[in-house]
């Protein structure tokens, strides 16, 4: 049970069975951890990490990927993290939108977003990376199964990332039900893969002893830290696990993991070391070596299946992400395809889909192996984890938790995190350099937008009461009523106010109803419908209407306007006439609010962004659209 204000909620309720919720987390949630066997532990013992192959190292190694498999996962996520929910959803963003309600020191706001920021522009770094490793890792067991096949594995990753990113604008309703039971075959092939190879070796169950890790980093030194950060990838898809609690709940998430990922990861990886202490040539092969000869080519197809699994979880995912910094007022504005007619999350964004393949594909073809790859995997995620303890330490503060025990909890979490982060801090110059860079211009991206979108809402900003005073002052004056009714749209009541005397200027007529509307997003996940519509009513047949939806919703204005009859408001929907508009910023003559580079990036984009009429699904044929020049 999780506390909101006083009321106890239970995340993640639903009629459906256990296990079958359980059964579509290992589809939805476990892809990308659970792909890692195909090149984290291999790559602890690659030609550039200067550890040796030797029993003792091979023992450290997986012993270190045990514990970092129960620490992170089983206890700081599963136990403690998924706690910190906002009403039942999990993530950076989720966390933010929760802190931004309940604070309202200005500067503690800011902080507060700015993480947000932060943590979702790194999620964004490792969403390149992910398909393409994944991909890369699992195709390349087709080289171990003949050399023939070694000229072709970059160009049929590259066809396979094609094709998924292709199937994307198809939604993933068709095939998504067959996410879970795939990945249970993988985890029962995984498994069955590290008994045949524990048989090999039987001593290397005793890994489970931590003092073999504390021995690998005494005999190995600074190396032995380097290598934390090739250790991480096992944990790379653990911010998974919060990040769609909200669709699945936490006792689904909990069980998969505790009765098929988790025993379906550690065997494997125990079979590795034990196939690697009886056959130390094997190298770079650890995984594929596990299977029989006979069932490589079954294995990689299964492989490849399972990283595509993988990459879509982390495709979709970042639609979702978007999705919700547009509402959040983070990004600018993107055209948002709902590809289920009943299914509120299933979204697909093309912008966002072609770049993330683009970046796939490029990293692919830039570093043409998985090994190469996994130098710019690690840092990106471990930062992102580094900012969800922090900011799930402040929300449980917020919910009255004893300091001395967040402190102690956050201290201990920290320590894991910030160790992992400094180990993948040495792989910057061999490729960690892209992830960081990827989310230092997003970062600066979602910054600038953000700073931009206040400047002019400082500019244009008025009240509801100066609504009143200026519809009043338009009638006194004597324009002309014409029949039908008219809906302003404004990023708030200015900007509403703004469009309508615009129109009143030029046109020099006033429609017998005119509704100045803003569409609002609360920091609540979803609003439901009967908290949809705010509506104040004023003399002469005007009234401000503000649409309320939750940060996971995505907008629909005339749907919602159906409601406005039983809250008092008659209009006839199919007979509204939409004023919507675009604001052209310029440069200040006096103060400017940006500086230049920001400002004309900020305009580059908001000429860009999608129109109000597309983004807020208006009848195009009852839309017109005005300007409005604001100077920042």
């Amino acid at each position: 049970m999780t506390e909101h204000n006083g009321k106890a909620v239970e995340a993640g309720q639903s009629r459906t069975p256990l296990a079958m919720m359980a059964l579509a987390a290992l589809g939805i949630v476990y892809g990308d951890i659970g792909t890692s066997p195909l090149y984290a532990f291999r790559h602890c013992f690659s030609e550039g990490s200067g550890i040796q192959a030797n029993t003792a190292n091979i023992l450290g190694i997986v012993s270190l990927i045990f514990w970092s498999l129960i620490l992170v996962v089983s206890v700081k996520y599963l136990s403690f993290i998924m706690r910190a929910d906002n009403r039942g959803e999990g993530g950076i963003m989720a966390l933010v939108a929760l802190l931004s309600a309940r604070t309202r020191n200005p500067r503690v706001l800011t902080v507060v977003v700015t993480i947000g920021m932060l943590g979702a522009a790194l999620l964004y770094g490792d969403g390149t990376i992910t398909p393409a490793i994944s991909v890369l890792s699992a195709v390349e067991g087709l080289g171990i199964a003949t050399p023939l096949f070694d000229p072709y594995i970059v160009p049929i990753t590259v066809v396979v990332l094609i094709c998924l990113f292709a199937v994307q604008r198809r939604g993933t309703a068709s095939i998504g039900s067959a996410f879970g039971p795939v990945m249970l075959l993988w985890f029962a092939v995984l498994a069955a893969m590290g008994l045949h190879g524990i048989v090999r070796y039987p001593a290397v169950v005793e890994a489970v002893d931590p003092r073999f890790a504390a021995s690998f980093f005494a005999a190995n030194g600074f190396a032995g830290f380097v290598v934390l950060g090739t250790v991480f990838l096992a944990v790379t898809g653990a911010e998974a696990l919060y990040t769609d609690m909200g669709h699945l709940g936490r006792r689904p998430i909990r069980v998969a993991w505790l009765c098929v990922a988790l025993p379906g990861l550690v065997l494997n990886y125990f079979g590795q070391a034990a196939i690697l202490i009886d056959e130390p040539k094997l190298g770079d092969h650890t995984f594929y070596s596990l299977a029989p000869q006979w069932a490589l080519y079954p294995l990689v197809a299964l492989a490849t299946a399972a990283t595509v699994i993988a990459s879509q979880a982390i495709i979709t995912g970042t639609f979702s992400l978007t999705r919700q910094a547009i509402q959040l007022g983070l990004v600018p504005r993107m055209r948002v395809v709902h590809t289920h007619g009943e299914e509120e999350g299933q979204i697909y964004i093309p912008a966002v889909n072609f770049l993330l393949m683009f970046a796939a594909i490029g990293l692919v073809l830039g570093f043409k192996s998985s090994g190469e790859l996994s130098t710019a995997y690690g840092i990106a995620v471990s930062f992102n984890m580094v900012l969800s303890t922090v900011l799930a330490s402040f929300v449980a503060i917020r919910w009255g938790w004893p300091p001395i025990v967040v402190a102690v909890l956050a201290l201990v979490a920290l320590s894991i995190d910030l160790t992992f982060f400094a180990a993948n801090t040495l792989k910057i110059a061999e490729g960690g350099w892209y992830p960081v860079t990827v989310a230092f211009v997003l970062f600066v991206v979602m910054t600038t937008w953000r700073r931009g979108r206040l400047a002019v809402a400082e500019q244009i900003g008025t009240s509801d009461d100066s609504i009143e005073k200026a519809f009043e002052d338009a009638v006194a004056e004597g324009l002309p009523r014409v029949p039908g009714t008219a809906v302003f749209l404004g990023a708030d009541a200015g900007g509403a106010l703004g469009r309508w005397m615009r129109h009143a200027q030029l046109n020099r007529v006033v429609h017998e109803h005119v509704v100045f509307l803003t569409v609002r997003t609360e920091s609540e996940p979803r609003v439901s419908t009967a908290d949809r519509l705010t509506i104040r009513m004023f003399p002469h047949g005007a009234a401000r209407v503000v649409v309320n939806y939750g940060y996971m919703q995505s907008p629909n204005v005339p749907v919602a306007l159906r409601l406005c009859e039983r809250a008092g408001l008659p209009i006839d929907v199919d007979d509204l006439v939409y004023f919507t508009g675009r604001t052209s910023v310029v440069a200040a003559r006096d103060r400017p609010a940006m500086l230049a580079w920001r400002r004309a990036l900020f305009a580059f984009m908001n000429r860009n962004a999608v129109r109000q009429a597309d983004y807020f699904r208006l009848p195009a044929d009852r839309v017109m659209e005005l300007g409005l020049r604001v100077e920042i």
